[in-house]
């Protein structure tokens, strides 16, 4: 039996599969309540919740997340400030961008941090902007602080 827990990301939809404290792959359920793992090593099918219980043992799925965010500032996201109390906390690892929602039942994605947007009249700084904001205009970014942001404006700018 291999040492993986499932870290709810959306809550029993989506997981974050962490061995040793590292992550190792993700886990989704599906529309006809299969649920789906995938890592770099391909993709695992389970039928059941019991067969992956069974399979990775009864702590499998944890729920740690309401015990993290105890740990962490109250209007933070992996490290970078948000604009609100953040809900719906996660990381996109392909862009790393840290993103939260605004509301426990919203859709609408915010990455946290500091940020320089290209819109078409130059660059301007911008605090938590949304997700869909960054997809369509080039950004540099995230930035922890104001300071750091602003030192790249500047260089950008000229």
């Amino acid at each position: 039996m291999t040492d993986l827990h499932a870290k709810p990301i959306i809550k029993d939809k989506f997981w974050i599969v962490e061995k040793d404290g590292e992550k190792f792959a993700t886990l989704r359920k599906n529309e006809d309540n299969r649920f789906v793992m995938s890592n770099e090593t391909g993709i695992q099918i389970y039928e059941t919740k019991e067969k992956l219980t069974k399979e990775f043992g009864k702590d499998f799925f944890i729920v740690k997340i309401v015990k993290e965010a105890d740990n962490s500032e109250p209007n933070e996201v992996h490290g970078y400030a948000t604009s609100t109390s953040p809900h719906n906390a996660m990381f996109d690892i392909k862009k790393k961008l840290p993103l939260f929602t605004k509301s426990s039942d919203s859709k609408s994605l915010y990455c946290a941090g500091y940020y320089c947007i290209k819109f078409d009249k130059g660059w301007v700084k911008s605090f938590c902007p949304k997700k869909i904001t960054l997809e369509r205009y080039p950004y540099k970014g995230p930035f922890k602080t104001d300071l750091e942001m602003k030192q790249v404006l500047s260089n950008v700018s000229k």
